[in-house]
């Protein structure tokens, strides 16, 4: 396919060259059948796609396949789940049980649950800061926003706000939270020494997920109902930039690649995922995903890019400068978050009903 189709356009090759791949790929059957011909040929395109590729790239394997690893069982009733926050630094993943009214911190290393915190109505966002040893909660069913000790989960503090908190970004060097109040139209500032509430600033529309930009010191945050991104500067609590998303409808999650320079955002209402140009401040590409997109993951060690729908659909990318290589999909039922630890690269799906139990599931797509 062209690029105007959303794929990058490979490298020119001879005539030749491409006809000794093919027999390379099937002179050694006696009676070829299409089947082993064909995956003869998808490995060896796949060779030549590795060797053309630039170093440190990975390439979309066509026989790549996702595997189960394990079930995990999880505490509490068959509900839903929503966001998930990995710390690097103790191995735990923070996961956000919203039908349950609870947060849950699970090891990755043992596979188990350290860490139970009830009392959290309608838990949505989350988001761990390893440098503060603090996890912050959005708890839609509160209006607050709740401070957890990330060593044991202990609250230490409510600051109350908005009438539907959900996406969770922390500016360092201003030292403040931002939370998207999606049906009050406004991010919530938050004061993180103190635990206490600065003013709100208005969006004009409804908020999406919000995600900090390291290089430039930007909080963004998607404004769905008016289909842009709009920058903030929290030296300054103003909203100092608004970017359009054509093609994107109704953005709602969104992934800051910083020092690639790109944002991802998914149109919850189209089913498409737009790459966002940093540089140029314009969506370049643009790309199916599952319905009603959701929550998306990196791993930025591969470079591969998950979109988790509100359909159970999770599609998966390969990151190649400012497109993206699609991998295999995988479907499971209220498979709507995702989350992907980078150091062993598994991928984390929380369902809310597997035979009447929530479970964690750990997948590998290899």
């Amino acid at each position: 396919m062209t690029a105007a189709h959303g794929f990058a356009r490979p490298p020119r090759i001879g005539r030749a060259l491409l006809t000794a791949v093919l027999l390379a790929a099937c002179a050694p059957l006696a009676k070829p059948s299409c089947a082993a011909c064909s995956g003869r040929v998808a490995a060896l395109v796949h060779a030549w796609a590795a060797a053309a590729a630039p170093a440190g790239v990975e390439t979309a394997s066509p026989l790549a396949k996702w595997r189960i690893v394990a079930d995990v069982p999880l505490p509490g009733p068959p509900a839903r789940f929503d966001y998930q926050s990995f710390d690097t630094t103790t191995g735990w993943l923070w996961i956000a049980h919203m039908g349950a009214g609870e947060v849950l911190a699970f090891d990755v290393r043992a596979r188990r649950v350290t860490a139970r915190v009830p009392n959290m109505p309608g838990v949505t966002g989350i988001r761990v800061v390893p440098s503060l040893r603090r996890v912050f909660a959005s708890l839609s069913g509160d209006h607050a926003v709740a401070v957890l000790d990330s060593r044991n989960g202990q609250v230490t503090a409510r600051v109350p706000g908005g009438r539907f908190p959900d996406g969770v970004a922390y500016a360092p060097q201003a030292h403040k939270l931002y939370v998207s109040d999606e049906r009050g139209g406004q991010e919530l500032v938050i004061d993180v020494p103190s635990s206490s509430a600065r003013r709100a600033i208005r969006l004009g529309g409804e908020a999406g997920n919000t995600q900090y930009d390291a290089v430039t010191a930007r909080v963004w945050v998607a404004v769905q109902t008016r289909e842009e991104l709009a920058a903030i500067d929290p030296l300054a609590d103003s909203v100092v930039a608004r970017v359009p998303t054509p093609g994107i409808r109704r953005p709602h999650g969104i992934l800051v690649d910083a020092d690639h320079r790109f944002i991802y955002v998914a149109g919850e209402e189209n089913a498409r995922l737009g790459i966002l140009d940093l540089r140029t401040m314009r969506i370049v590409r643009t790309y199916a995903v599952g319905g009603e997109p959701d929550v998306l993951a990196m791993d930025p060690g591969r470079r591969r890019l998950f979109v988790a729908a509100e359909s159970g659909v999770i599609s998966a990318f390969v990151a190649r400068g400012d497109s993206l290589v699609p991998l295999p999909r995988y479907e499971v039922p209220h498979g709507h978050s995702v989350a992907v630890d980078p150091t062993t690269h598994l991928v984390y799906v929380p369902l809310e009903n597997v035979k009447g139990k929530p479970v964690l599931r750990i997948l590998r797509l290899e």
